[in-house]
């Protein structure tokens, strides 16, 4: 007779011991075992246990405004250590998360490294390995000559070492044993074998699995429904039973944030064009316009959270959709990748892998190009995506940013030019600034370096700013304005409202007027050959001439 393994969540809460380092499955509301981490902040509340936990987050530790995720046991004494790819976040003004309270207020020691890298010190814990060596985080805020990833004053050790390896420089992540793992799957049978037939993402939770089982320690699994022991058809099982030591059911668990489910974020349906919003005549559609004049058809590109996450919706209305082929960290390869609170899901995705092995794709290079945010980029080209003072919960850390942009061949920033309240009017194919934002993102140092400037030089990158009034790139001998909107001035709206010098390109030309009217724009992707040649006649990665504001 089979012995079933199916606990109740409050049975399940109970499994956590005192002082325990527990990993825990999922990016921000995909993938994540809510209910369980909700009965482990109820069973602290009422019993003061568990106490001094190691938490490990290796994507995210929660959704946006802190609703779901970690903050159901941010309690001070429960966590003592958090180390997360990132952590919730929200608009300005909006309630700090309660996690944020704790890291700001000293209360837990706290670390943000990089998603890719958390997920392989699973792996090397699971299989007896000191750790993960690799040169991802070099000169980037989770270099130990800089933050060594600590977000606080409460938080001294050094978990990040810089070595010298076969005469080169690494950084050395040292794996971390774990005691408990909490995963999350779609069905269980008594004997624990977990599949995935609901979820939007696999995410790494067969890696921490493995882990926590190496070290002796115990796998929940959290899943939305039971059904008897081998009715899973073996290639759908995703976690083994042999890994899982209790199951607990949740069937009101939400697909992702916000979404209870929708079959085309699993791939089991597929969601016809016309039903994905395209985007809305304004600032940030000019940017992602502007953003995808970069792409060249047949590319492989990974996406990132931000405007640049609306480059699918500009190629949908251009009759382009499917010409690029869309990468995110959560695993979904192909399709159209959500927006707002579903960011990390894709609809109609031509394969759904585990996140370990896209970071391992994106660590090693082999996609074409990658288009993301910016907060601030200084003079050096160090650019910051993951915190700034005095508002750090309304950044996220860096996620996989520094995973994605280790290797990557071609990096497009987008981004606004300037924060805060601005009057900017676009009116037939010319953009003219009334009152421009009074913080400049372009400064002297920003504030986290998640993105070196200094070693995408040695690296050979190409690398490009795209903003609603110019474009910039990073050449050799600076950052380099290579475009200008039409109806902006150079001197007045661009040189003139930054705090580092800017150059300016002997052959500056005009934005395309076609960004700037709200039909479609017609837009034609390069062909590779084309891009190349392209590459071969006027390197990226050249001069700017010794005229202009330097």
């Amino acid at each position: 007779m089979t012995h079933s393994k199916w606990i109740s969540l409050e049975e399940a809460a109970a499994l956590i011991p005192d002082g325990a380092t527990v990993s825990v499955s999922s990016s921000s509301g995909l993938g994540c075992p809510e209910e369980t981490l909700h009965a482990i902040g109820d069973r602290f509340r009422q019993t003061g246990s568990p106490r001094g936990l190691t938490m490990i987050h290796p994507i995210a530790a929660g959704d946006m405004y802190g609703i779901d995720g970690v903050d159901h046991i941010a309690e001070p004494g429960l966590i003592k250590r958090i180390v997360a790819g990132s952590y919730p976040s929200g608009p300005s003004g909006a309630p700090s998360p309660k996690i944020w309270q704790l890291i700001d207020g000293d209360a837990v020691e706290a670390y943000n490294l990089p998603s890719g890298v958390l997920f392989h010190m699973h792996a090397d814990a699971a299989a007896g390995r000191p750790g993960v060596l690799t040169k991802v985080g070099l000169d980037t805020f989770v270099d130990p000559r800089r933050h060594g990833g600590r977000m606080n004053r409460a938080t001294t050790d050094e978990i990040v070492q810089v070595v010298t390896f076969d005469g080169e420089e690494w950084l050395y992540y040292r794996a971390i044993p774990i005691d408990v793992a909490i995963v999350r799957g779609t069905t269980a049978d008594e004997r624990g074998n977990v599949s995935m037939e609901h979820e939007g993402a696999y995410l790494g939770g067969l890696d921490q699995a493995l882990a926590a089982r190496s070290n002796g320690g115990v796998v929940i699994a959290q899943v939305e429904r039971l059904t008897a022991a081998d009715s899973i058809p073996p290639q759908r099982v995703h976690i083994p039973g042999t890994l899982v030591d209790w199951v607990v059911a949740a069937p009101g668990q939400r697909q992702t944030t916000q979404t209870d489910y929708d079959p085309a974020i699993s791939g089991e349906v597929r969601r016809p064009a016309d039903q994905f919003e395209l985007p809305e005549w304004g600032l940030e559609k000019i940017i992602a316009r502007r953003a995808a004049m970069e792409l060249v058809d047949g590319e492989v590109v990974n996406l990132g959270f931000g405007i640049s996450a609306l480059a699918p919706r500009i190629l949908l209305e251009e009759g382009l959709d499917g010409q690029v082929t869309w990468v995110i960290e959560q695993g979904a390869v192909g399709g159209m990748p959500l927006l707002g609170f579903q960011f990390g899901c894709a609809a109609n995705a031509q394969a759904i892998i585990a996140s370990p092995a896209q970071f391992t794709y994106f660590q090693g290079g082999g996609f074409d190009r990658c288009l993301l945010s910016f907060l601030q980029v200084d003079a050096a080209g160090n650019v910051n995506v993951s915190r700034l003072k005095g508002k750090p919960h309304v950044t996220a850390g860096a996620g996989g940013f520094i995973d994605i942009t280790a290797r990557a061949k071609r990096l497009v920033f987008s981004g606004p030019f300037a924060a805060g309240r601005q009057d900017i009017e676009v009116n037939d194919g010319s953009l003219t600034i009334h009152a421009d934002a009074k913080v400049a993102k372009f400064v002297p140092e920003v504030e986290h370096v998640t993105f070196s400037g200094r070693m995408a030089r040695q690296r050979g990158q190409d690398v490009t700013f795209v903003t609603e009034r110019c474009v910039i790139r990073m050449l050799d001998d600076g950052l380099t304005v290579t475009e200008i909107a039409p109806g902006v001035d150079l001197e007045g709206d661009v040189l003139g409202r930054v705090e580092i010098p800017l150059r300016v390109a002997p052959e500056l030309r005009p934005m395309d007027q076609r960004i700037f009217r709200p039909e479609p724009m017609g837009l034609q992707l390069r062909s590779r050959e084309g891009a190349a040649a392209r590459e071969l006649v006027a390197p990226a990665r050249g001069k700017a001439g010794d005229h202009g504001r330097a």
